[in-house]
């Protein structure tokens, strides 16, 4: 389709643009079917096919347009199937099968939205496309609605139920957190993002700050609490006196807040816990998933964006240092793995099967994709380091061996995240 004729089409969409614009971008797709890698100009040309069909399917296939969030798994591929697993509101309701959502599909929503964010920002820099304004204000109105929708103030819920656009499953956590409040930063300092939307960002940032100052005290455990105030028995809510990699997440949001709102209150909050967590997490635990390093990675960036204190980021460049050499390894374990598992196999309905179940095959094949991508983010945040010709392969490799029109895995979501992110930098 030649470009003026897809500008018209964009200029008269009407309100549901998302899916017109899918349409067009799955048209182009089925023309340029990915060939075989054989020079720079057609590997490139090959990495682009495949993110237009990742993208694609990231709108029409893991995106709702009620709650304007993404799921985390497919459980078809039939058109319009994909996301019939996911709780009804009754289950949410009763917090069934547990108060997490774990295994559902309703898990990670949150997450995705920090990613996505990222991502179609890193996208507008290279292509300049303003379409992309109504995209990533799609994705902000979905984290708003995890934001507000319970009342619940600074409460962040995981993903919000398709069926009513209200019910929560009641435990959030630190993870959910920190993609977010990562995301709306790179939103609020983007050109995507309007002045309307930047207070917004503020007023959300703002209630996170002040939840996490009146819950997170040695009297709570250090925890922001559930929804409905109770404490959090699984301990994922804690935000300090935790491990190394989960030392900075606190500061980061105590410094976001500052930075968005220009509330003094929050820079002496960030000030105050800024040099303890920084030198807790020097020390990074050995066999920490990927996604953890990815969140450590994303809070300490934040952080050194904003310090000015020498001796605070020189430890900083550290720290990323280290994460990348540990994320440069999972990149290579990740590649061994795929090729021994199905990465078209389809998730099952977890009332009858296993879901996402940790201890599933399925698990398997759905992180698999994800940690790929997760793997490069963690290198490509980092400043100072080179993204070596090695990974770059194995980036390549993780995009371009997956079949677009099988893939159940939200993973696709990182993977996007990584292409874009390494355009923007001139690297691929």
């Amino acid at each position: 389709m030649k470009p003026k004729l897809v500008l018209i089409l964009l200029l008269i969409l009407p309100g549901s643009w998302a899916e017109n614009i899918n349409q067009v971008f799955a048209k182009k797709a089925r023309q340029a079917q990915p060939q075989k890698i054989q020079g720079s100009n057609v590997h490139l040309n090959n990495l682009q096919v495949c993110m237009e069909q990742a993208w694609e399917v990231s709108w029409s296939m893991f995106f709702n347009d009620r709650t304007q969030q993404f799921y985390d798994y497919l459980s078809s591929y039939e058109k319009g199937q994909g996301l019939n697993h996911l709780p009804t509101s009754n289950e949410v309701d009763e917090q069934y099968p547990n108060y997490q959502g774990y295994d559902t599909g309703m898990e990670d929503c949150m997450i995705s939205a920090g990613v996505m964010l990222c991502m179609i920002i890193d996208k507008y820099m290279v292509n300049n496309d303003n379409n992309l304004k109504n995209y990533a204000y799609a994705v902000f109105q979905g984290i708003k609605l995890s934001a507000t929708v319970h009342g619940s103030p600074g409460f962040l819920a995981r993903c919000v139920c398709v069926e009513d656009q209200k019910s929560i499953y009641i435990n959030s956590s630190r993870d959910q957190y920190t993609h977010v409040v990562y995301g709306l930063w790179h939103y609020f300092h983007s050109p995507l993002c309007d002045d309307k939307t930047k207070k917004e960002i503020g007023e959300i940032l703002s209630e996170i700050a002040d939840r996490m100052k009146r819950n997170v005290t040695p009297e709570n455990n250090y925890d922001f609490l559930r929804a409905d105030g109770t404490h959090d028995t699984r301990g994922i809510s804690k935000m300090w006196n935790v491990k190394g990699h989960e030392a900075a997440r606190l500061p980061m949001i105590y410094a976001a807040a500052w930075n968005t709102t220009g509330n003094i209150e929050y820079f002496d909050l960030y000030r105050e816990y800024i040099k303890p967590a920084i030198n807790q997490s020097l020390k990074i635990e050995e066999g920490q998933p990927t996604y953890a390093l990815l969140q450590m990675q994303s809070s300490i960036e934040l952080l050194l964006s904003l310090e000015e204190d020498s001796t605070l980021k020189n430890k900083m460049g550290i720290i990323m240092e280290s994460l990348v050499h540990m994320a440069e390894k999972r990149t290579v374990n990740a590649n061994k793995r795929a090729q021994m598992l199905d990465l078209t196999m389809v998730g099952s309905d977890w009332r009858t099967g296993e879901g996402l179940n940790p201890k599933g095959e399925y698990r398997k094949v759905w992180y698999c994709i994800r940690e790929s991508g997760e793997a490069a983010l963690v290198q490509l945040m980092s400043q100072k380091s080179s993204f070596s010709k090695e990974q770059k392969e194995l980036l390549s490799l993780a995009i371009t061996r997956l079949d677009y029109e099988h893939v159940s895995s939200s993973g696709i979501f990182y993977l996007q995240g990584a292409y874009w992110r390494a355009r923007r930098l001139g690297i691929l």
